[in-house]
């Protein structure tokens, strides 16, 4: 546990105290974030709210995972360094795009498909080099490789993680529409993920993922980074993540998932991202097939938001389902885990 605890305790204070670094250094460039126009009006205010913090959660998981190995019992591991590269990768693409939104002086930046283009090669390059180096399964899996053991030859073992990295990632991107929504809901999923990884470590004769530990430090410092970030970026936010952020944090969450067998667990562990997503693919569907709209606006927050709710009571409540998502996902680990054990 000491690896762990070093991992998140150092992620969390670079990011805590880094933060605001970064804060002062963006708003002396005056890089402020450019607000949707077709979002809710009550929105406007927060224009020009330093943007682009996922720099500082990137930082603060990277010097979290390298210290966590320092003096312990935790080895390096592709599996954790292709997971760090992935991340910083996609924090990269979304820095791309917030950087050419401030530059624009607008709310768009990258071109859709150019941003879908490079967010999918962020997706092959993790699934090749995972399988080479770092011996990955190459099944779908829900709580451990056997269940449910569908073994994937390679083309379609790379459109798998291909498609939960670049969805993971878009999932978080979707979330992060309120102050401290994602950044929030994203450090319960990791820690759901980190006590995954753990115990994947402790009993890695049932899980045979041997890079476990890596994987939960790796996890650990990401929440904790966003648990460091969100005392900045909490209502009303100083700060926000950007895609910088966003892109990163769902890419990690796919990558740590994927390597730890957990896939199909990940829509239960981050079942917020999920219910956000549903929201827009619904509200797209209902528009333009029945030319109606089931929700005021899209993502599902803003639509409690317009329903009236203040935004501080949409993200406590949201994020007090992502806990109990998080709970439920560890819960069905963990009865998988009595199964085998009775079965030892």
């Amino acid at each position: 546990m000491i690896p762990i605890f070093m991992a998140g305790t150092i992620a969390l204070l670079v990011s805590g105290f880094g933060t605001p670094i970064l804060l002062r250094a963006l708003a002396d460039r005056r890089i402020g974030q450019q607000i949707r126009k077709e979002g809710p009006a009550i929105h406007i205010v927060k224009e020009g709210t330093p943007t682009m913090g996922g720099i500082a959660i990137i930082i603060a998981a990277t010097a979290g995972y390298l210290v966590g190995h320092i003096g312990t019992s935790a080895g390096f591991t592709w599996a954790g360094g292709f997971a760090m590269l992935a991340l910083a990768l996609a924090g990269a693409i979304g820095f791309a795009d917030d950087w050419l939104k401030v530059r624009r002086q607008r709310s768009l930046g990258l071109n859709k498909r150019g941003k879908f283009f490079l967010q999918i090669l962020v997706g092959v390059g993790f699934a090749l080099a995972i399988q080479h180096w770092a011996q990955a399964s190459t099944v779908i899996s829900f709580t451990r490789a056997s269940v449910p053991g569908v073994l994937l030859g390679t083309a379609l073992w790379l459109v798998w993680v291909t498609f939960i990295v670049t969805a993971g990632a878009n999932a978080v991107n979707l979330t992060d529409g309120l102050d401290g929504l994602a950044a929030g809901s994203s450090a319960f999923a990791f820690t759901g993920l980190t006590l995954i990884g753990y115990w994947q470590y402790r009993h890695v004769q049932i899980y045979h993922v041997h890079a476990a530990l890596d994987l939960a430090l790796v996890a650990i410092a990401m929440g904790g980074a966003c648990v460091g970030f969100l005392w900045w970026n909490a209502a009303p936010a100083r700060i926000f993540m950007g895609d910088t952020g966003s892109l990163a944090i769902g890419t990690a969450l796919a990558c740590l998932a994927l390597e730890m067998n957990v896939a199909l667990l990940l829509p239960v562990l981050g079942g917020l991202f999920v219910v956000v997503t549903l929201s827009v693919l619904i509200q797209v569907v209902s528009f333009h097939v029945f030319h109606t709209r089931v929700f005021r606006m899209a993502p599902i927050h803003h639509h409690f938001e317009l329903a009236g709710w203040p935004e501080t009571t949409v993200i406590v409540r949201f994020w007090v389902f992502s806990a109990l998502c998080t709970a439920l996902g560890l819960g069905i680990f963990y009865a998988d885990f009595l199964g085998v054990r009775s079965l030892l």
